[in-house]
This record gives structure tokens, sequence and C-alpha cells, in this order.
């Protein structure tokens, strides 16, 4: 692969996975990451898992009255690193550093900023992620869970929130905000504990998986399934399905993009000027090449079955789980701000602003806010600072 790809790959890398800290930071903010374990914690479905464990880190300081608190939820492939460094030398911050911060819309000094790793966490094998799943050791069985682990809802994940909040006594919450899975996590605590919310930012997601997503979602797991080294899950003892979950990334990455970004990077020229793909399959036009070493990149940190409990909890999702798909949408109470991207390739702009009509519809007064950017999906993480104005204002309120 040419210089010219590597540094195409480095930046594309590091855009999607961080967004550069804001001129007004002073100095890195430095954060820990903590843990906390859910003794015999019972899912939706009505499994118990003996010992969840999970990750989280904060930002600012609770107040003596303990409603200052600001609950960040993650996207898919994300984790709780949602801003600052774990050390000064950290070569980028967590990835809504842009917006979390002193003097920040999610602003330290007044806030505390909270995220945590959901189970199931994508990357199971960063060292810097603490997450219970199937690549965790079952304590009933001294082995990896594998495919015996429960199915998991986005429920769920709320409810790992609100345990490590109660362990805190956070009985409120200012606000709840987070991206794509995230806005899933923050609609549904909206629904489900509406009188512990006081306001509501979902950021590149709508209220519900419709046929599209979950067609999608099975896309992206496609290539883990068909990947020999699967095993059906039960690869921890031997090669674990990495191609497959490398072209899984793959796609992830491709679809939260938009045509208008690889067009204007890449158009039609190759990975090596040297290398015509007219004349082999092994010669590859830049797109190809910068996509393959992304998702190879991804896969490194990644647990395939991890990969699969996500996309089953994300297209079990609608908000709330009442009688009527819609229902939930209706129940919230809180003031919503919703922040996405018209050209979102993943949660199309109808959807969000039918999700702002049905929650306005049940009372609460909703804002809608739409980014600009070339990125489709990804300008909910990439260009969120262009909605800094309206989430300062919506949480000063």
């Amino acid at each position: 692969m040419q210089k010219w790809t590597m540094t195409a790959l480095g930046l594309f890398l590091g855009c999607a996975l961080t967004v550069a800290a804001s001129a007004r930071e002073a100095g890195p903010l430095l954060v820990e990451k903590q843990s906390f374990t859910i003794e015999d914690f019972e899912t939706q479905g009505g499994a118990v898992i003996p010992e969840m464990t999970l990750g989280w880190e904060a930002y600012g300081a609770l107040d003596e009255t303990k409603d200052n608190a600001i609950l960040v939820t993650h996207f898919f492939s994300g984790t709780s690193h949602a801003a600052g460094r774990y050390s000064a030398d950290d070569p980028a911050p967590g990835y809504w550093d842009a917006i979390i911060g002193p003097g920040k819309p999610l602003d330290t000094d007044r806030f505390y900023v909270i995220s945590v790793d959901t189970p199931v966490n994508l990357n199971a094998h960063d060292p810097d992620v603490i997450t219970t799943g199937p690549a965790s050791i079952n304590p009933e069985t001294g082995e990896p869970w594998g495919m015996d682990f429960p199915i998991l809802t986005i429920r769920d994940f709320v409810e790992t929130q609100r345990s490590l909040l109660d362990s805190l006594g956070i009985e409120t919450l200012h606000a709840v905000m987070g991206a794509s899975m995230g806005a899933l996590q923050a609609y549904e605590w909206a629904a489900s504990y509406p009188e512990r919310v006081d306001r509501l930012v979902p950021v590149i997601g709508s209220g519900w998986a419709d046929a599209g997503l979950i067609a999608w979602l099975n896309i992206w797991a496609a290539p883990i399934l068909l990947d020999p080294n699967w095993q059906d899950g039960a690869y921890y003892d031997g090669e674990p399905p990495l191609r497959g979950l490398a072209e899984a990334l793959k796609i992830v990455t491709f679809h939260a993009q938009h045509p208008k970004w690889a067009n204007a990077t890449f158009g039609r020229a190759w990975a090596d000027e040297n290398a015509d793909p007219a004349a082999s399959f092994e010669h590859l036009f830049q797109v190809e090449a910068v996509l393959d070493a992304a998702g190879a990149a991804r896969a490194a940190v990644s647990d395939a079955n991890h990969f699969l409990y996500l996309a089953k909890a994300n297209q079990l999702f609608y908000t709330g789980h009442a009688e009527g798909l819609y229902d939930g949408l209706m129940a919230i109470e809180a003031p919503t701000l919703i922040v996405h991207s018209n050209d979102d390739l993943v949660f199309p702009g109808n959807a969000v602003r039918e999700t702002a009509s049905l929650i306005r519809a049940g009372g609460a007064p909703v804002e809608v806010v739409e980014l600009a950017g070339m990125r489709g999906h990804l300008d909910g993480v990439l260009n969120i600072d262009q909605a800094a104005d309206q989430i300062s204002a919506f949480l000063a309120e």
C-alpha cells in the first residue's frame, strides 16, 4: 500500500473514532477508568448473569445535591471514553471531547458527566474497556460464555447504568445524551424513567429499529456467521473469526459514512499508482484499501460474538417496550433536543423527524437541530460541535 493510502487510513481512523480537542481547552482533561459489578443481574428476558462487571468514567464533580449529573450513552462501536485522556501523552481524546470539558457545552465546571461501557461492548479486547459478554468467563463453568450468554436489549443496557447511578446516590439526571445506539439508550431512559430524566438529547438516532435497520444489522453481521472460524461462537480456544469480523466492521464503517465523503476523498484513485485494478483482483482502489485496513484495525480489539449481541440488541429496539410501537415515545415527558444529519444512511432524516413528531404529540417540547457535513451518520460524532450553542442553551434552561 502506498504512503498516501496509509496517511489516508490514519486520518480516516482518527476522524472516525475521535474528535479533535477544542481550542478552548488549556490542557488535557485527564480521566480515570473505574469499574463496578452488579451481582445476579436479571435481564429483561428473565435470565440471570451472576456477575455483570462494567467500566465507567466521569468528568467534573458531583455536587452535594447530586442533581448535576449528565449521562452520556455511547454508540455501537464506542466505549465510555467520551472525553479527555487517560494520560497526558494519549494521542487523541475521547470521541465527544469537543463538547465535554471546562467551558464547553457539557461544562465540567458545572456538570458531573458520566459514561458507562455497555455490556457486550464491541471492544472487548481493548485494555481500556471493561465489559461483560460472551468473551467473559462464566463463573459457574469457568469457561467463556460464548453464545450461552443471554440475549440483551437496549433496556438491559439502561438497567446497568441505573444500577451504577443508584450506587452513587444519583436519583435524577440533568440530561441523558447519546449518539446512534447511545440515542436509543437515551430514548429508553426517558421513556422508562420519566421521573429521573429532566432533559433528553438524542443524537443521530430514531426511536425504533425499522425494517431497514433490522435488515442492515443482518447484513453487518453476515460476514461473521460465514467465517469458518466462527464455529457457532465457540472459537475461544482456537482461531477467532477475524476475517469475518474485519469485513463486518468494514461494512459498518462505510455505512456510517456518506458517498459524498467517499467521492471527495478518494474518487477513482488507485491504492497503488503502479497497480491498475483492471489488471488483477489483488489491485485495489484507494477506497477499498482504506476500508480493508480500517476493518482489520478495528477487529484487532473487537470480539465477533459481542458484535452479534450488539446487533441483536439494536434489532430488538423500540422505545419503552409498550404495547404499541410508538407508545413509549409518546410517553416521554422530558424536553427534548434531537440532533441529526439529513444525510444519515443509518437513521434517515425522515425517521428522526417522525420520532420528534411522536414525542411532541405526547406533549413534550421538542427542538430538532440538523447538522451539515459530508460524513453522513458520523457527522453526529465528528461535527457535533456544530450544535454546541443549541446544546449549551438547552442544558441551561
